[in-house]
Order: C-alpha cells, then sequence, then structure tokens
C-alpha cells in the first residue's frame, strides 16, 4: 500500500527524536533500513552523501540539500548535546548509534500510539512498515520528477524494478474530455 502524508504524519507525531530522524533519512534517501542504519558523518563528501547499498552494492550519491540538508543540520545539532562520540548518523536519545532492533521497537511503539491516537486510520497506519517509506519515496519523485529518478533515488538499473516493487500509486492519467 502507499503510505500517505497523513499516515506518515500521524506515525511521526508519536515519534521519538531518533526515530524521526531515521523516518527522514529514510524518505528522504530512498533507502532501505539497513543502508539508513549504516550512514555515517564520514560518508558526507562535498556535499554529497555517498553509499554503497549493501544489496545490490550499487553506489549513490545523493546530493544534500533541501530537507536532507536540513535533517543533517538537525542531526548533528541533537548530537552535539551528548559526550558519546559516534560517526553514524542515526543515533538514539544517549547518544550511540541507532540499531536495527531499536529502531523496530521505537517505530512499533510509535505506530500503535499513532493507531489509538488516530483511530480513522487506525487500520492504514498499522498496515505501515518501515520499509515502505523506502516506497513512499519512490512514489512522491516519481510524480514530481518522473519515473527515471525514482528508479536513480533507489539505485536501480532499471525502471522496470522500480516500478514492478516501488510504484504503488500508479501514473497520473487525464480523462479524454
Amino acid at each position: 500500500m502507499y503510505i500517505t502524508d497523513a499516515v506518515y504524519n500521524a506515525v511521526y507525531a508519536c515519534a521519538s527524536a531518533p526515530l524521526q530522524d531515521a523516518m527522514d533519512l529514510a524518505y528522504l534517501t530512498g533507502q532501505r533500513p539497513a543502508d539508513a542504519l549504516r550512514m555515517t558523518e564520514h560518508d558526507i563528501i562535498d556535499g554529497h552523501l555517498m553509499l554503497t547499498q549493501e544489496k545490490t552494492k550499487q553506489p549513490l550519491r545523493i546530493v544534500i540539500t533541501g530537507r536532507l540538508a536540513e535533517l543533517v543540520k538537525r542531526i548533528e545539532a541533537r548530537k552535539a548535546t551528548h559526550n558519546d562520540v559516534t560517526g553514524a548518523l542515526l543515533v538514539n536519545s544517549h547518544g550511540k548509534r541507532l540499531t536495527a532492533p531499536a529502531l523496530r521497537s521505537q517505530f512499533d511503539s510509535a505506530r500503535e500510539a499513532a493507531a489509538l491516537a488516530t483511530p480513522a486510520l487506525a487500520a492504514d497506519i498499522r498496515a505501515f512498515w518501515f520499509y515502505d517509506l523506502r516506497a513512499k519515496a519512490a512514489d512522491d519523485i516519481s510524480d514530481e520528477r518522473g519515473e527515471q529518478a525514482a528508479s536513480e533515488l533507489l539505485g536501480h538499473d532499471s525502471v522496470k524494478t522500480t516500478q514492478r516493487h516501488y510504484l504503488r500509486r500508479g501514473k497520473i492519467v487525464h480523462p479524454t474530455k
């Protein structure tokens, strides 16, 4: 299913600061949860977030601009309040690297709190998995810049892969009259 902005915002509103950072990073970069968790400050080079996807070994350079630039500044500011030093972009509330189990637990808690707080969206909220942010990113960028841009952000060699697995809303078409 496609994660609407209303569903995303409901879960986001119930999320901790580390989870909000993780949701934003996964959505803005279109990367898998494991790849988002592996991102470090050392991956930021010349205004790009450099990464190699773990699953496909696909290298990407994501331009740090707009909301992604704001997110990086927000992460840096939050990390500066901790004594622990880690290069990881995603850190927990104690300043240590955010782990996959902690991400899962925090997401599950935020999702359940959002479902209880927003009964009208509860079914859609409970159907929302963190991994769905990758498809949301693909759909949203496809609407804005086209399927090729979505495919490139996700690191696919073929637009067909993006179309088959991630574009969930369908093409925008117009009626005959």
